[in-house]
């Protein structure tokens, strides 16, 4: 979703700028002084640069990692920014440990669908919420105990049933504006929101009273790049997801691909919530 946030302005860009964020293939050349990299290595990025979008084009060194075998383009270009993303929201910004209740709102996304997974790898109880019934058995498949249809269910009264009226210890939501109100009341008291997305619209107009009404709740509002800046958290967070993915652990989902030409078409079901899992453009 963070390419169609950058086209519609969400997050402003410097104009005239190309779009596409996480990309995979092969190194063609190399530039004068580049010692990590050769013409033929396989590699993908997470950015921040945008521009893959493309054919070819150029990167930073220091901005592309290294393919495991086991890891293929099309698995690495539809996992690498959605599996960072879930291993620094999981393990480092909320960690999550086992027994915890957590709400994933869009638990059928790239991104909600490999929560799912790693949440259960480390024994939390999953509660998630969908639009349709083919997006809840995703949900399902992926590992969730529980889906909720937000359709024809209110989210925050079923979390508390689920949970014996405490709410859940950390809410992963991706949605934004659409899902703010049932993330508050479906937090229990001294719970964790983590608002990382806008699929939806940006929270706006939040009163810090609100958390203390609702149970002294926290809430962060994380960037993957404040994660990944170091060089060495980025290669460790890289790794955990390449490790989790060869051994099963993590199934990535790519629901559907697209050629680079139809990118237009892409985004329009993006951001209609007609996709499942991870989409992929293909040259």
């Amino acid at each position: 979703m963070i390419d169609t946030y950058h086209r519609r302005g969400i997050y402003p860009l410097a104009l005239p700028s190309g779009l596409g964020v996480e990309a995979a293939g092969e190194v063609v050349a190399v530039g004068d002084g580049v010692s990590t990299l050769a013409v033929g290595d396989r590699v993908a990025s997470l950015g921040p640069d945008l521009g893959a979008y493309a054919t070819a084009r150029i990167y930073p060194a220091a901005s592309l990692f290294k393919l495991p075998d086991a890891i293929s383009d099309e698995i690495a270009a539809a996992a690498i920014l959605k599996g960072c993303t879930a291993e620094f929201l999981i393990e480092r910004c909320a960690h999550v440990e086992a027994g915890m209740p957590v709400l994933v709102h869009a638990a059928a996304g790239g991104v909600g669908l490999l929560l799912v997974q790693w949440l259960k790898h480390l024994g939390a109880t999953v509660i998630g919420t969908v639009s349709t019934q083919a997006k809840a058995q995703a949900a399902l498949a992926a590992g969730a105990d529980h889906v909720i249809d937000y359709s024809t269910t209110a989210v925050a009264p079923e979390v508390r049933a689920l949970t014996g009226g405490e709410g859940v210890r950390v809410t992963f939501d991706g949605v934004g504006m659409d899902t703010w109100e049932a993330s508050l009341d479906a937090t229990g008291r001294r719970g964790l929101i983590v608002s990382y997305g806008n699929s939806s619209a940006p929270v706006t107009g939040v009163g810090l009273g609100q958390l203390a009404q609702k149970g002294s709740l926290f809430c962060t509002r994380p960037t993957l790049y404040h994660y990944y800046a170091d060089p060495a958290e980025r290669a460790a967070g890289a790794a955990r997801v390449w490790d989790l993915i060869a051994d099963g652990t993590l199934d990535v989902t790519i629901g559907q691909t697209y050629p680079l030409g139809e990118v237009a078409r892409a985004h329009a079901d993006l951001e209609a919530r007609r996709t499942t899992g991870s989409t992929v453009l293909v040259v």
